[in-house]
């Protein structure tokens, strides 16, 4: 099972829909977790609203900072386009997706970046089996 780590800023919106999308899809080939530069300490509750229109309840991940993880390395790091301000965490390959920050814009926008940040996570699962 690789141990994949989802990075983007606060940790409420993003990289909570990408571990909420990997628990779902990955039957036991992830054991995925995320965490942010500057941790929010709550998830968005509009990435909640919209990870609920698709079957997914990501309202009991916590919002956390890198030093809150229990595993140090991860095989997998993806950054969801918090650029300069994610810290290097070791890992054995890192991705950036650079996907547009929801935060403060309309559900139309939380649902655009779900629905990206799904087919990512969709098209990751596949690769690994």
């Amino acid at each position: 099972m690789k141990k994949v780590l989802f990075v983007c800023i606060e940790n409420s919106c993003r990289s909570q829909i990408a571990q909420g999308f990997a628990i779902s899809f990955s039957n036991g080939i992830f054991d995925p977790y995320s965490a942010g530069s500057k941790p929010s300490g709550t998830i968005n509750p509009m990435a909640i609203e919209v990870m609920k229109e698709v079957g997914i309840d990501i309202s009991s991940q916590k919002s956390k900072g890198f030093d809150e993880l229990d595993v140090k390395r991860f095989d997998l790091v993806i950054t969801l386009g918090c650029g300069d301000v994610c810290p290097f965490v070791p890992a054995e390959k890192h991705i950036d997706w650079k996907v547009e920050d929801p935060k403060g814009k309309g559900i139309d926008v939380f649902r655009r970046v779900r629905d990206t940040i799904r087919d990512k996570v969709r098209d990751l699962a596949g690769e690994d089996r």
